[in-house]
């Protein structure tokens, strides 16, 4: 499809029950959900593990084939946890694994099919081990991760950083830096005499926020119907 073709109060009761869906299903599963946290497609979204938060304002898409998974499992003794900031974006397929913690800082954006992880989850000699070698991932403030990239155990990124589509990070990354490659190396440095805008300041009057895609959504699907849509989902046509 080229267009949405639902009529405008039928993609507004799809956009309450996906709220509804996420009050009761993925909240009680969280030890914490920030408020004005936005989940698009939240039945696509596995967790497993106590002591995950979600902070404010946090938006996590997942769709049928790329499944956003947040798994925490530590070995005995250990409660582990992972946590993730306010006005945080979550793509498809990303991928958290804990068994000590992950800490993702505020204004972080996880493209498609970014994988984090704190362990080996076998031991490199001992491979009957359950979780093997685990050291916390720490990711700061307003860094960007690429599609595909893997961020290993122990590693700590840098406020505003960059890591780069497809690269393996096993070292630390400073901050105002992009990295890329296999393993990751820095490539470019960020020139911190620019200003830098966070995805924070999208949230800034996140009432306006709302009203904003609101306007947008009734400007697009003014002219829908519902027969025009069941007729896209039927008998599709050219230009549909």
């Amino acid at each position: 499809m080229r267009k949405d073709h639902r009529p405008y109060f039928l993609k507004r009761a799809d956009l309450a029950f996906q709220r509804w869906y996420t009050r009761r299903f993925i909240a009680p599963q969280l030890e914490y959900l920030g408020k004005g946290a936005h989940f698009i497609k939240p039945w696509f979204v596995e967790i497993f593990g106590k002591n995950i938060t979600l902070g404010d304002y946090a938006t996590v898409i997942a769709t049928p084939d790329k499944r956003v998974r947040l798994t925490l499992w530590s070995s005995f003794g250990n409660e582990g946890k992972i946590t993730i900031g306010n006005c945080c974006l979550l793509c498809p397929a990303v991928r958290l694994l804990a068994a000590t913690e992950i800490e993702i800082g505020d204004g972080c954006m996880l493209a498609q099919g970014v994988l984090i992880s704190d362990s080996d989850w076998h031991g490199v000699y001992e491979r009957d081990l359950a979780i093997g070698a685990s050291y916390p991932v720490r990711i700061g403030k307003n860094v960007w991760i690429g599609d595909s990239a893997i961020i290993g155990k122990g590693v700590n990124i840098g406020d505003n950083s960059i890591v780069a589509a497809g690269a393996v990070v096993v070292k630390d990354v400073s901050e105002n830096v992009i990295v890329g490659g296999n393993p990751a190396r820095v490539i470019k440095r960020l020139d911190t005499r620019r200003e830098m805008r966070t995805r924070e300041a999208l949230f800034a009057d996140p009432v306006r926020l709302a009203r904003d895609f609101d306007a947008i959504d009734r400007e697009l699907l003014e002219n829908n119907t519902l027969f025009d849509w069941l007729r896209s989902l039927c008998r599709p046509q050219r230009g549909d």
